[in-house]
């Protein structure tokens, strides 16, 4: 029975979201917060047509039967209608996405954060931003995602394809999309093959790396940031967004803020009196700003990539011998090897625990045994760099 405004007035949905039809491909979703949003539906070639003419009452029944007949027009001659002409803006998937961004920052950090708005803006919007979402087929997202495979992103492909799921899954929550078109694309991408961080491990590349780092001719701020990637082995990320008020040069610490970590927990990184001495060398060039490591040009953290590129500048290939993350796998390996706690290692690491509430409470656990480490592992690189004999400390750990 076709629909009347007395009809659309009553109708509620309980536990699901209601559907009810009114005639010529038209009907009207009705959703559990309240609001009542019109659909069109209809066959065309085989494709189903899925489009959204607008909400009630602010389209009422005479417009939206209104709108079916033109989109019925149109499918008759076997054109596609053009949601775009009828549609506001607010469905299209760049405001769709936006909203969803700024709905769900507050549990990311500032570098995720930033990080998934710049890819959006750089490598989606272009080709999707300003479609309305429901006209946007899987294989309008798959052409997308293909680009990013073609230049060899493959693991950012999977990434966005996420992104992009995740920002269909808020418009069908918020009733301006019919259901979550990405999902038809499982198995569609390049499967992405893991590997780990190229990292040196065997003492005596160490050692050539560290003489080779000490030899940097280029900037003097990025020569610091290289010196103190070995010593402070934290993630790339969190060395770049280093803040000077994060810095206890008293208390011989940097603590990192939960917001800025990977596992929004906060981090303690003891500072080795080498590590101290780099910072104030440093501070004289950097010290007036928020960062300890500025870009060139603007007060933004240098680029993601500046330590990648002076270890290339340096000879070294990131993808094979030693990268910015890989510190973090060198001083892992030796560490363990060396005979030190591993659960000191792994809070050191600031590696996932399982419990985020116990986390959360114990990011100084084993501190003082990390402070002693971390001053141990910056006279080891010291000795290694200066070519002395080192005996490997695992032979002797029962000693400690």
């Amino acid at each position: 029975m076709p629909l009347t405004d007395t009809k659309i007035r009553n109708a509620r949905a309980k536990e699901k979201d209601l559907l009810i039809v009114d005639h010529n491909g038209l009907y009207l979703a009705v959703k559990k917060n309240g609001s009542k949003l019109w659909r069109y539906r209809k066959m065309m070639k085989g494709e189903t047509i899925l489009l959204s003419i607008g909400s009630y009452p602010e389209i009422s029944l005479a417009d939206a039967r209104a709108t079916c007949l033109e989109y019925n027009k149109l499918v008759a001659q076997g054109i596609h209608p053009r949601k775009e002409l009828d549609a506001p803006t607010g469905d299209a998937f760049e405001p769709l996405a936006r909203e969803w961004h700024e709905k769900h920052q507050v549990k990311w950090g500032e570098v995720h954060r930033a990080k998934i708005l710049r890819r959006l803006e750089k490598d989606i919007f272009p080709f999707l931003g300003d479609k309305p979402i429901n006209s946007i087929q899987p294989q309008d997202i798959l052409r997308v995602l293909r680009i990013m495979e073609n230049r060899g992103a493959t693991d950012l492909a999977h990434r966005m394809h996420q992104v992009i799921g995740q920002v269909f899954r808020y418009a069908v929550a918020t009733g301006r999309a019919e259901r979550d078109n990405s999902a038809d694309l499982k198995g569609a991408l390049t499967p992405v093959r893991h590997k780990h961080h190229a990292s040196l491990t065997d003492p005596k590349d160490i050692a050539q790396l560290l003489r080779a780092i000490e030899g940097y001719q280029g900037s003097h701020v990025v020569r610091c940031a290289l010196r103190l990637s070995p010593l402070l082995f934290v993630r790339p990320g969190e060395l770049r967004h280093a803040e000077w008020g994060e810095i206890d040069i008293k208390g011989r610490e940097w603590r990192i803020p939960a917001e800025k970590m990977k596992m929004k927990v906060q981090h303690i990184v003891p500072l080795a009196k080498q590590s101290i001495a780099i910072i104030e060398d440093l501070r004289p060039l950097t010290g007036d700003g928020k960062y300890l490591f500025p870009g060139r040009v603007s007060a933004r953290p240098m680029s993601e990539n500046t330590i990648n590129a002076a270890l290339r500048y340096l000879g070294y290939d990131t993808r094979q011998q030693q990268c910015a993350h890989g510190f973090r796998s060198m001083a892992s390996t030796l560490l363990n090897e060396q005979g030190w706690n591993r659960d000191a290692i792994e809070r050191q690491l600031a590696h996932a625990e399982r419990d985020g509430v116990r986390a959360a409470y114990n990011f100084a656990q084993y501190l003082p045994e990390r402070r002693k480490m971390m001053q141990a592992w910056a006279d080891f690189l010291d000795k290694l760099r200066d070519g002395a004999q080192v005996i490997p400390l695992h032979l002797v750990a029962g000693e400690k």
